[in-house]
């Protein structure tokens, strides 16, 4: 029997196929069809402004893995995970600046690749230490604990000491030809999105396999009913801590990439407002779907920029409206949250199961 096709029904004959990523060839023939848009369609077609928006949609993805990892895989409310992303890019940056490598390995690019695992294992640890309080607190006094961690962490201790290293004042900066990966140097755009394509594959990836070992079951428990959980032998107090340093871990790499794109490293990219963003991208995406952060990221990024785009034809009579976009961009979050919780709280994932799901049927798909 052909499983080109899986039309209203299950033709699966063990574990193995039933487990498998991609389960026919239809599904394979899309998935290299995406791998061959994204590696060389969007870099063909999108010209510098979209190749930057990609970007920013990648590092969003990044940093909202370990959210959704957090809210909606194992139940645990944050609301300071980009204090997390700021640590890994600092902890990234001091390395890359100030640590005193050899000079073979400058001149052979290792700098770096070290910098980015060191930055996400800091970033998992300092996450676990804001865990921490998730052993005797839930709901919103995690919030509130989280929250901590951003002005802890990014108004405080990055902001009054660690931006001060090397007389500085408040900002890093990153000369061309800093970023290196072996004899890759990451110079451009270009260069840029294949580092973020391949980051954010990989993240992915891991986090999928996660969510399907003993770790992600026990992680979908506690979010489900901690106490069932705990009666059912789960360890809650090891596996919130180990989800903790997880989205930590993410987020550090997120962090890391990110210095890749920027010419000066400062505490302003790392707001109480981009943790707040982070929240919006799942609850818009779908919480607890790997899908519905991805879909989240593209929805907001796109949409804003967008939004953006499309005020400019009036910025020569309204000039103010350019000026005062980041307020516009607000309101457009706060009512994109609202609309999408009124009208389709699962989010976009669910919006995509569901037209899955109607050609997959068809031509049964009521």
């Amino acid at each position: 029997m052909s499983t080109t096709f899986l039309p209203c029904g299950d033709y699966h004959q063990n574990y193995t196929e039933d487990h498998s990523w991609w389960q026919t060839k239809f599904i394979k023939g899309k998935m290299i069809l995406l791998f061959l848009v994204l590696f060389i369609g969007i870099p063909q077609v999108a010209g510098v402004y979209w190749l930057s928006v990609f970007i920013q949609v990648g590092y969003t993805v990044l940093g909202a893995l370990g959210v959704q990892l957090l809210i909606g895989f194992c139940g645990q409310l944050t609301l300071g995970h980009a204090a997390f992303i700021a640590v890994g890019a600092y902890t990234s940056t001091l390395m890359v600046l100030e640590f005193p490598w050899p000079q073979f390995f400058v001149d052979w690019g290792l700098a770096y690749p070290v910098s980015i695992i060191v930055a996400a294992v800091v970033a998992g640890i300092w996450s676990l230490l804001f865990g921490l309080p998730s052993a005797r607190v839930k709901g919103f006094y995690l919030i509130l604990t989280t929250m901590a961690a951003q002005f802890i962490t990014v108004d405080f201790i990055l902001t009054q000491y660690v931006s001060q290293i090397g007389g500085r004042g408040q900002a890093f900066s990153l000369p061309p030809g800093t970023i290196k990966i072996g004899p890759w140097v990451i110079d451009s755009n270009i260069k840029v999105y294949y580092f973020m394509i391949i980051l954010v594959i990989i993240c992915v990836s891991v986090v999928v396999n996660l969510l399907r070992s003993r770790a992600g079951r026990a992680w979908i428990a506690i979010r489900d009913n901690d106490i069932s959980a705990e009666v059912m032998g789960i360890n809650v107090i090891k596996y919130k801590l180990l989800a903790f340093f997880t989205a930590g871990f993410i987020g550090g790499l997120a962090g890391a990439f990110w210095i890749s794109n920027l010419a000066a490293l400062s505490p302003e990219h790392f707001t109480w407002f981009w943790s707040l963003w982070l929240v919006g991208v799942i609850l818009i995406g779908g919480v607890g779907s790997i899908h519905g952060t991805i879909f989240g990221a593209l929805f907001m990024v796109v949409v804003m920029e967008l939004l953006q785009l499309g005020i400019m034809p009036f910025a020569d009579s309204y000039p103010q409206l350019l000026q005062k976009f980041l307020f516009i961009k607000e309101a457009a979050f706060g009512l994109a949250i609202c609309g999408f919780l009124i009208f389709e709280p699962n989010g976009l994932a669910y919006r995509w199961w569901q037209i899955k799901n109607y050609f997959n049927l068809w031509p049964f798909s009521y």
